[in-house]
């Protein structure tokens, strides 16, 4: 089974999954993610399809939150791949997420933990949903585990 996206994933690649972006016969570039096959898009130039990627990957994570799937771990990238990155304020939910599915704590569960409604949890999990960050952390704490936020320079390769 592939290991899934946790808090002891190294940090590097925590939220930087492989993309392969080809060029397409008819013009412009598909772009696929062979950890996350449910992203697939495409642009018109190199740039739009970079933009594009973001965009099918963060909606890739609603049909993972939707469904109550675990989000897999990144591979390694791989020759012809680049790095895409989850948004920082995605990365932390979909940790959320499957710290959720591994302690087998359901949203419900979740709201009586923090002292909530469970409307508020199914708010901190949606995506689209802006979440205070020490909410989030509130949320970690009450699974058990610290969130941990990190500043570190950027590499060549960022």
């Amino acid at each position: 089974m592939k290991q899934l996206l946790h808090n002891s994933t190294t940090e590097s690649q925590m939220f930087k999954f492989p993309a392969l972006f080809e060029a397409d016969p008819e013009g412009g570039f598909v772009v696929t993610f062979r950890d996350i096959p449910e992203a697939v898009t495409q642009g018109d130039t190199l740039a739009e399809a970079q933009a594009m990627a973001v965009d099918a990957l963060v909606t890739a994570m609603d049909f993972y939150v939707e469904d109550r799937r675990p989000v897999p771990l990144p591979s390694q990238v791989q020759a012809g791949e680049h790095l895409v990155e989850l948004p920082p304020s995605i990365a932390a939910k979909v940790l959320l997420l499957n710290t959720c599915l591994e302690s087998r704590t359901r949203p419900a569960d979740l709201a009586r933990a923090m002292g909530i409604k469970p409307q508020e949890v199914t708010r901190i999990l949606d995506l689209h949903h802006a979440t205070k960050i020490d909410t989030l952390a509130d949320a970690f704490r009450a699974l058990g585990h610290e969130l941990d936020i990190q500043v570190r320079p950027l590499t060549a390769h960022a």
